[in-house]
């Protein structure tokens, strides 16, 4: 199974160009997470999710379905964090004003990691411009779902099942 690098942006355009696909990772994919850099500044590199499904949501904080679905996503988070599961989440939004960003994340009160680099993840992941958009990458790193819109509450407590591999 190919390995897809995840994050373009991070890489020269002449590497970009040998290693893009020909379009988004397909579900069933292997996802190769070369990292990302958080609001706080903290990176979190592919090593930081091995053997760790991830939960991944981009966003905008101007969508009002993303703030209800990010509430919900952070109850999932906190869930993960307190029973130490293997399963990661993570927020991406697609504003580029940080400030704006970590005001909208302090206002709402959410724990859960996010990093500003939203456009470069829905180019490999999903080409649809749907928000907010959830997806799932197992254990092993491959791309099992892609989500679109506000799921109910039960549905994201339902992604827990991903950290039991």
């Amino acid at each position: 199974m190919p390995v897809v690098p995840v994050l373009a942006g991070l890489q020269p355009a002449a590497a970009r160009a040998a290693a893009s696909p020909p379009g988004p990772v397909a579900i069933g994919q292997r996802v190769d997470w070369p990292g990302v850099t958080l609001l706080d500044g903290r990176r979190l590199v592919a090593a930081d999710l091995r053997d760790r499904a991830v939960v991944l949501v981009l966003f905008s904080i101007d969508c009002p379905y993303c703030h209800r679905h990010n509430r919900r996503i952070d109850r999932l988070a906190r869930e993960v964090r307190a029973r130490s599961l293997p399963l990661t989440v993570l927020a991406a939004a697609y504003d580029r004003d940080a400030t704006a960003v970590a005001a909208h994340v302090a206002r709402e009160e959410l724990a859960l990691p996010v990093t500003l680099e939203a456009q470069a993840l829905r180019q490999w992941l999903n080409a649809r411009r749907v928000m907010p958009m959830t997806c799932v990458i197992d254990r092993e790193s491959v791309l099992r779902e892609l989500i679109p819109g506000e799921m109910a509450d039960a549905d994201v407590q339902g992604l827990l099942r991903w950290a039991r591999g």
